[in-house]
């Protein structure tokens, strides 16, 4: 039995001529939706799948369908005789243009049974001559094929090995998705030995030595892999030492080695290249010279054996040596490579005859955290999920080690300066993020090409699609009412009500609520008191000047479609004294300090009362007007049926009727006016502190938030209000019956009801590892008069509402609040304002859905 190994990503050309059995050998192996058949193609553009002089258009259409699937990373099979090189060069140049491997399997038959396979179907008219030509082509390819850029050739000769074939897909090298971690992946050391040995034990490792006391592995107590981005030589001092240590760790599978470009050098010398010695290199091949001949060799099969980049933790980590674009991960060809060894120039020099590298990482949109090192930077930052941690350790810098998951920077200083750079570490401004002089807009710059348009958007939690007329929408609200973008950080989620319930009389009830969460896997939620008020997003600054990150001003006060609260500033602003007053007597602002000092912003999520201080008008217009008709016309209609019985018309069960609605018109204003007070005695529920200083609080418990907001209402009741809750264990029926009094009792005495929350907080997953509602409201009997209208408790108004469909409204929800946690992660790790934007600006465009807005 022949086995061919495939990797799992790749183009595959089947070769061999009319007969052979192509398509019968894609069934076998592949699934249907993975093959492109010419013969299909020929069909679809001209009705006939045996029209030859269609077969142009037909590969058009073929490669270009080949193209989109091999951008989504799916393996795509070509069935056609693919027996003339030009037919073969458009697949190789597909598949190099998406970098992927192609890969050919020829199946090559006797041509008497090929013929005579052809002669049985009756869509085959053409002679013995043209399986002569097809057999003769065949055989001139088979030793092309290699040279043409096929990276697998297989050839299988006769049916016997055709129908024993077996084909086993294989992941690329580059794919360790298996491995998990914890990593610690270490920057640039270029042969700085000591200092390496120094960051191991700092990070806790144990280092193995040799009889002759040289250090040459090294394992972790804990199990932690270390990951090196290459650039192990040059310019130091020990470059066989370093090299000795992680070989030992990557031959024990404590470590893990992508290669650099000196490593690449390095090795072409060994080889007996021509390449220049400069950079350090003379100083490694004089060290090298010391070592005995079976080291060099060991050298060479190590550097040789080096993947460009691995895919690690599932996909969500990427480690290269001088980074890699989203397109590229998990790819394989020359490009991939040449990226992940040099990254992306400008085609510029500096000031000091060094290239000006593209900054790739400030255009970084990928879902994985790509960690590399290459260009030398003095301080290592977080720019769009990547990072550079080359910190210049041979220049008399540190060498600086990420650990992964938990994004800790651990480093060492160099014990001197081993080598002079040629561009000092300080003068290369944006070399942060490995990018070299800054060449591209800067942070604060919005480009309108960033939101318009139909747009695809992978935020890391999910991925979405936000059409044209849903981005134009949002760019009316934004361009026309919305706060400075700079100050416009997060918008929150809509949110989905409870499932419908089928109890008498209601449309919501607790019941449902908690049955959502425990079908979802949830045993602990937090069921806290719905303040009927208006949503209020507040980012305050300590400093009331602000500061660097959003600009002049001590704070902004927004709606959750990104509007001011006030139209008066200076109203605004004697709101925010008084938060920031509140944050200081609560000592919120020591309570989430950073390493810097106190923190210079929060983030909080509340709710602002009276809820007629923003909706006044919506009152006004909308709910007054709707009780004064019916109290103005029904009683009148009233008198009209009374005076019609009294004669003896049989009047009764409309009268009955009506005199229902007046009952339900009465309920209803007093359900709208038990929310309308003082618009300028207002009040803030805060529930969420979601951000501080350099750090997303999403992750943390809705215990933990409500003591903050506890602690400000503490600090100034007369502007904060409690947040009324009641934590519920699920699997404990009396703590289920004790919350649903308590919604009963909320709701009798006039409240809107409750939402309930995954305790676990805001990103708390399904046991299937998806992001759960982060809250469905149960809305009570009374306040719903207000959404449905004042009669929507009659029996058959209320059974065709029970028809009413939560799935739009519930994705949209889930949508919107995994595009501002992203955002809130954005904001932690200090990526680009235009960055941030795109995904505030893809919640506002998610409103623009046509959804029933009384869910």
């Amino acid at each position: 039995m022949s086995v061919l190994e495939i990797p799992e990503l790749a183009l595959i050309a089947l070769v061999g001529v009319s007969g052979s059995g192509k398509s019968t050998f894609a069934r076998r192996h592949f699934a249907a939706t993975q093959v492109l058949s010419s013969d299909t193609f020929r069909a679809m553009v001209a009705d006939d799948e045996n029209d030859q002089s269609a077969s142009a258009d037909a590969f058009d259409a073929l490669h270009y369908v080949a193209g989109k699937r091999l951008r989504a990373g799916r393996l795509t099979v070509v069935d056609a005789t693919n027996l003339q090189e030009h037919a073969r060069a458009g697949l190789v140049a597909v598949a190099r243009e998406h970098d992927v491997l192609p890969v050919a399997v020829v199946l090559d038959l006797p041509e008497q049974l090929c013929w005579e396979r052809t002669q049985g179907r009756a869509d085959r008219t053409f002679g013995r001559h043209v399986i002569t030509r097809m057999q003769r082509d065949l055989r001139r390819s088979v030793g092309r094929l290699t040279r043409e850029g096929f990276r697998h050739v297989f050839v299988l000769r006769g049916t016997d090995e055709i129908d024993a074939a077996e084909i086993r897909l294989t992941r690329l090298y580059n794919d360790r998705r298996e491995l998990t971690g914890p990593f610690d992946i270490i920057g640039d050391v270029h042969g700085c030995r000591a200092e390496l040995e120094a960051l191991l034990t700092k990070l806790g490792w144990t280092i193995d030595r040799d009889d002759a006391g040289r250090p040459v592995d090294a394992r972790h107590p804990q199990g932690r892999t270390a990951v090196f981005v290459g650039d192990l030589v040059d310019r130091g001092p020990d470059s066989p030492g370093v090299l000795r240590l992680v070989m030992g760790m990557v031959r024990g599978g404590t470590a893990l080695c992508v290669p650099g470009n000196h490593e690449q050098k390095l090795l072409r010398k060994l080889r007996g290249r021509k390449v220049t010695v400069s950079h350090g290199l003379a100083e490694t091949l004089e060290q090298l010279a010391a070592e005995p001949a079976e080291f060099t060799d060991d050298v060479v099969r190590f550097i040789d054996g080096l993947v460009s980049h691995y895919r690690l933790d599932g996909g969500a980590l990427v480690v290269a040596h001088a980074g890699l674009k989203a397109e590229y991960q998990g790819r394989a060809s020359g490009r991939v490579r040449s990226f992940a060894l040099y990254g992306e120039t400008t085609g510029e020099t500096d000031e000091y005859g060094l290239p000006v590298r593209y900054p790739w990482a400030r255009d970084y949109r990928g879902a994985a955290t790509v960690v590399y090192g290459h260009t030398p930077t003095t301080r290592p930052d977080w720019v769009n999920n990547t990072i550079c941690v080359d910190t210049g350790c041979v220049f008399g810098g540190r060498l600086t080690a990420l650990r992964y998951p938990s994004r800790e920077l651990v480093s060492v200083p160099a014990d001197r300066e081993y080598y002079p750079p040629v561009r000092p570490l300080t003068a290369e401004p944006g070399a942060a993020d490995g990018t070299g002089p800054v060449t591209d807009r800067p942070d604060d710059v919005l480009d309108l090409r960033d939101v318009t348009g139909r747009r695809h958007i992978d935020y890391g939690y999910g991925t979405t699609t936000v059409p044209a007329e849903n981005a134009a929408a949002a760019l009316e609200v934004m361009s026309r009412f919305a706060v400075d973008p700079r100050w416009l950080v997060w918008l929150p989620p809509t949110m989905s009500p409870c499932s419908t319930s089928t109890r008498d009389g209601f449309l919501e009830h607790p019941a449902e609520a908690f049955a959502d969460y425990r079908a979802a896997g949830v045993d602990r939620v937090v069921c806290q008191e719905k303040h009927m008020g208006s949503r209020a997003v507040v980012l305050v600054c300590r400093d009331p000047l602000g500061g660097p990150l959003f600009g002049p001003g001590g704070g902004v006060v927004h709606t959750r479609t990104g509007r001011p609260f006030f139209n008066s500033a200076a109203r605004t602003e004697a709101l925010l004294a008084r938060i920031r007053a509140a944050a200081e007597a609560a000592g919120l602002w020591q309570r989430l300090a950073t390493g810097a000092g106190p923190a210079g912003w929060l983030l909080l999520d509340c709710e602002l009362l009276p809820w007629s201080a923003k909706a006044l008008g919506l009152i006004r217009e909308q709910y007054a007007s709707v009780a004064a008709a019916g109290r103005a016309a029904l009683p009148a209609a009233l008198d009209v049926l009374d005076a019609a019985a009294g004669r003896g018309l049989p009047v009764g069960q409309l009268r009955e009727r009506l005199a229902r609605r007046a009952v339900d018109v009465d309920r209803y204003a007093d359900a709208y006016r038990a929310y309308v007070g003082d618009p300028d005695a207002v009040t803030l529920a805060p529930f969420a502190v979601l951000a501080a200083d350099g750090r997303s609080y999403a992750d943390r418990d809705h215990g933990w938030h409500l003591e903050c907001a506890d602690a400000l209402v503490a600090a100034d009741p007369q502007l904060f209000t409690t947040t009324r809750r009641r934590v519920v264990d699920l699997t404990d029926d009396a703590a289920v019956a004790d919350a649903t009094e308590w919604w009963s009792e909320l709701t009798a005495a006039g409240g809107e009801g409750m939402v309930v929350k995954p305790y676990a907080g805001l990103t708390a997953r399904s046991g299937t590892g998806r992001l759960l509602q982060p809250g469905v409201k149960c809305r009570g009997r009374e306040y719903l008069r207000i959404i449905y209208g004042p009669g929507y408790t009659e029996p058959e108004r209320l059974a065709e509402l029970r028809r009413r469909s939560l799935g739009r409204k519930r994705s949209m929800a889930l949508r919107e609040h995994g595009l501002g946690l992203a955002a809130l992660d954005l904001l932690a790790t200090g990526a680009p304002l235009w960055r941030r934007h795109e995904l505030v600006f893809a919640v506002l465009a998610c409103e623009s859905e046509p959804v029933d807005p009384r869910l």
